[in-house]
């Protein structure tokens, strides 16, 4: 693990590996920990690089910064300190549209993309997906100083079902669900954890913003319940666009399928 500062804040990264860099960019409830049986098999053609989102895990509970477009220039400070020019970036969940404003906003920097499991902001395509309106928690962590009143001295309850939803009942190993239980307990671990979903508004204002032709190679990897949304979402920006979605698969993909995943990700990846 390595102590990094960047744009404002410090957050803790995990290594491993030689070779061009992959960027692993986790969303919630995780830390760097969701890509632990990602990171070796990764690691033996690639530096693999896995921070804590700002506000999460081991890094600042900052005050704000937690859009997408703020949160991009945290990746992409990462880069900077560690001397990378540039990364093939992974993201899933929360990490998606910073992923994504990174990609147009400094294609130079992203060699390659993958995108898993989220939806960038209002983009047209995902209709089918929100017909019911958007998932229940996103309004009750909305709220600003609700969720984390609510659910303080309940964190652990809250995260189990949230893992057991996300691999299809499956749940996660023991010692990773006690990691993440650990970083999101506490009423501040908590705020800075749902400020992500305060933030959203912005983060889909400047998707919209920015959407333009994607000129890296992208990927999108579906599994339940995004399913093809998000390939929905970006195709019109990425015409060549690559895109899959995992059968009898849950949210929290590289702990659910990994397997699966890798097969995926190493032959796109490959340079």
């Amino acid at each position: 693990m390595r102590r990094i500062e960047t744009n404002g804040i410090h957050t803790y990264v995990a290594i491993a590996g030689s070779g061009p860099a992959v960027l692993l960019l986790h969303g919630f409830p995780h830390t760097w920990r969701l890509w632990s049986e990602i990171i070796g098999p990764l690691a033996a053609d690639h530096r693999v690089i896995a921070p804590d989102l700002r506000g999460l895990g081991a890094a600042t509970r900052a005050e704000a910064g937690y859009d997408a477009a703020t949160l991009a220039a945290d990746a992409e400070g990462i880069l900077d300190a560690l001397g990378e020019p540039d990364a093939a970036v992974v993201a899933i969940d929360a990490g998606v549209p910073p992923a994504f404003l990174l990609a147009l906003g400094r294609p130079e920097r992203v060699r390659k993309l993958v995108l898993m499991e989220s939806l960038l902001g209002r983009l047209p395509g995902a209709e089918d997906f929100l017909a019911g309106g958007p998932p229940w928690w996103f309004g009750f962590h909305a709220v600003p100083g609700l969720a984390e009143t609510v659910l303080t001295g309940h964190e652990a309850e809250y995260l189990d079902w949230f893992l057991a939803a996300g691999t299809l009942g499956a749940g996660v190993p023991p010692e990773i669900r006690d990691a993440f239980v650990a970083a999101y307990t506490g009423r501040e671990s908590l705020r800075a954890a749902f400020s992500h979903y305060r933030a959203m508004p912005v983060s889909a204002s400047q998707i919209a913003d920015a959407a333009t032709g994607l000129t890296v190679p992208a990927m999108t990897i579906g599994a339940h319940p995004v399913g093809d949304a998000l390939a929905r979402q970006l195709r019109p920006f990425a015409p060549e666009l690559t895109s899959a979605v995992i059968p009898d698969c849950g949210h929290v993909i590289p702990l659910h399928r990994p397997r699966e995943l890798l097969r995926l990700l190493r032959p796109f990846l490959a340079v």
